[in-house]
């Protein structure tokens, strides 16, 4: 798997998220706070855990300095505080994933390659954005389509369905 694809990956988790987040706006607040709605996670607590999980794995993949970001140890943010969270977020995958070729992308860490960890930091993304769809759906707030092929025809150019 190459670059390309990577960064399409990328480019994916990213438009499904921001879907996700631009419904959030005004949403009340137990439909935001309220724990236990899947799993121990409400629909905050999901989204934080998964921002919380791409950051680990870009710290640990990329060799980062410090102790590994865990923002699920403190309080849920706000949706709007997530929001500017995952842009920041996003900002340093594009300046890390940007550095990629195919030696790196081979190269095992124990003894797994990388573009394999990568995909899994993006499948990781899909099960929490399902997560949060299904509460956000039932809250009336549902964000739309979040499949890949409605990414891949957005990047090609193709007109979103009327609903």
């Amino acid at each position: 798997m190459g670059p390309d694809v990577i960064r399409f990956l990328a480019g994916y988790d990213r438009w499904a998220t921001s879907r996700i987040l631009a419904v959030l706006p005004g949403l009340d607040d137990a439909t935001w706070s309220t724990p236990n709605a899947i799993g121990d996670r409400g629909l905050g607590g999901i989204l934080l855990h998964q921002l919380g999980a791409a950051q680990r794995w870009r710290h640990g993949l990329s060799g980062a300095a410090g102790e590994p970001p865990r923002p699920e140890r403190g309080p849920v943010p706000s949706p709007e505080s997530i929001a500017a969270l995952w842009e920041t977020e996003w900002s340093a995958w594009d300046r890390w994933i940007g550095t990629f070729d195919d030696e790196v992308l081979l190269s095992p860490d124990e003894p797994v390659p990388m573009w394999q960890l990568l995909a899994h930091v993006m499948n990781h993304g899909t099960q929490h954005r399902a997560e949060a769809a299904a509460l956000l759906t039932a809250a009336g707030r549902s964000p739309g389509d979040l499949d890949m092929l409605d990414y891949a025809e957005a990047l090609a150019g193709v007109p979103p369905e009327a609903g």
